[in-house]
């Protein structure tokens, strides 16, 4: 599908790829240091270089980028009508922990590569070595040279559920000229609001379409039955918390609300769950350091009778925890990270608490506020209110459950949306499958 590129580079972006083609010899120590941290895997680190182990599929293959955990289950949904449609998919992400998820979540036929650092040397093997028919870039992840190669290579490139926060406008507003250098590289940019929309617009988005939100339409994540059904044994009879995705900063306000709701509840059993795993024995030593009783279940503890908080460090078992309470606290929300996404807590029935920062998903958690489906907590004491109000009273927390689902529902239909959106893509590529199997 040809397109008009635009040719000139602001300095910027010349002054950008001649810093990343300068950074390659330096890869190395860098990769190193990264594998001391754990945030590479080491039998795949040649992938950031570009190189892989893995053949590239025949016929027409649909290249999907995203940055992590939440990105990458936002596509989970759209994957799988591109599937439906013999289409082979390529996933790219930049975390080991989004590389779990996709083996655990995702069909085997679903291509897995992290993401190439992005030197022109990296980007151009990985472009070689894959050759996308159609690349599709999740929220906001926009790498420069990967964006600049690909469209140079003619590759049809749509930005999906496009995202912009409040802070980072302003910023890219300031430089209009690297924004817009970038933006105007995609042939369509699908937003998931209209202020969104309004933002990739104002700084040089071309044909801007609202299509939605596509985390609304993922499906609830699922559980083991056996783990739920352990779990829920070990903990029958518990009035239950949960703290799902939470960040430095919040743990310790969710350990003192338990501290005061334990003198109304005495039974109660607060479950955290780390956004990032490796938190959780730091999370454990804030725990006993309150005079309360931690169980891992990295360490595959469970919780007993004498447990007070449950530090859920491990990957992919939200859905299990979701559906152990009715009570969800929604993280990144009382520090300044703009919330994690609710929706799939809410499809699994739970009556939702947030904090006063929920920028990433504004229009959800507006609509669930206004609805009562959620509530918003702005203060340690206020936080403890709302808690203790959902744990007293279950016709509480029912009708925020039934308001929440029809927030869900009313907001739903971004996956339709961005199918029809892509269909002039999808059918270039149908057309090209026909060729080749002609």
């Amino acid at each position: 599908m040809p397109k008009s590129l635009p040719i000139a580079l602001p300095i910027t972006l010349r002054m950008y790829r001649r810093l990343a083609s300068g950074l390659v010899p330096i890869a190395p120590a860098l990769i190193k240091r990264r594998l001391k941290q754990g945030k590479e895997d080491p039998a795949r680190v040649g992938e950031r270089r570009g190189l892989s182990r893995d053949v590239r599929p025949h016929g027409p293959l649909v290249w999907i980028h995203g940055a992590s955990v939440g990105e990458v289950l936002a596509a989970a949904a759209l994957i799988e009508r591109l599937r439906d449609l013999n289409l082979r998919i390529l996933l790219t992400s930049g975390t080991v922990t989004s590389a779990a998820v996709v083996a655990k979540r995702f069909p085997p036929d679903v291509i897995h590569q992290y993401v190439p650092y992005d030197s022109p040397r990296y980007v151009a093997r990985f472009l070689d070595h894959w050759q996308p028919s159609l690349a599709l870039f999740i929220e906001s992840d926009l790498w420069p040279n990967l964006i600049l190669a690909g469209a140079a290579r003619r590759v049809p490139m749509v930005l999906i559920n496009g995202r912009m926060s409040p802070r980072s406008f302003p910023r890219w507003r300031r430089m209009y000229g690297t924004i817009s250098a970038l933006l105007s590289r995609f042939d369509i940019c699908l937003a998931q609001s209209k202020t969104d929309a309004e933002r990739f617009s104002a700084l040089g988005g071309r044909d801007v379409v609202t299509t939605g939100n596509l985390k609304l339409d993922v499906p609830a994540p699922p559980a083991d039955p056996a783990k739920l059904e352990r779990l829920m044994a070990m903990t029958r009879g518990r009035p239950i918390i949960v703290a799902a995705s939470t960040h430095p900063g919040e743990d310790e306000m969710l350990v003192a609300a338990h501290r005061n709701l334990v003198g109304f509840f005495p039974q109660l059993l607060t479950v955290i769950v780390p956004r990032h795993p490796d938190r959780g024995s730091s999370i454990a030593g804030l725990i006993t350091a309150s005079g309360l009783k931690p169980a891992l279940r990295s360490r595959e503890e469970l919780p007993t009778a004498a447990t007070d908080v449950y530090v859920a460090d491990t990957m992919g078992e939200l859905g299990l925890f979701y559906r152990l309470s009715p009570i969800v606290f929604m993280g990144g929300s009382l520090i300044r990270h703009g919330g994690q996404n609710p929706i799939e807590a809410i499809k699994l029935g739970a009556a939702i608490v947030h904090g006063p920062h929920v920028f990433n998903f504004a229009d959800v958690y507006e609509a669930l506020d206004a609805s009562g489906g959620a509530r918003q907590a702005d203060t340690q004491e206020l936080l403890v209110k709302q808690l203790g109000q959902l744990l007293a009273d279950p016709t509480v927390r029912d009708k925020m459950q039934r308001a929440g689902h029809g927030v869900v529902e009313d907001l739903g239909g971004a996956l339709n949306r961005t199918m029809t959106a892509l269909e002039p893509y999808l059918l270039q590529l149908r057309i090209e499958m026909g060729a080749a199997n002609a």
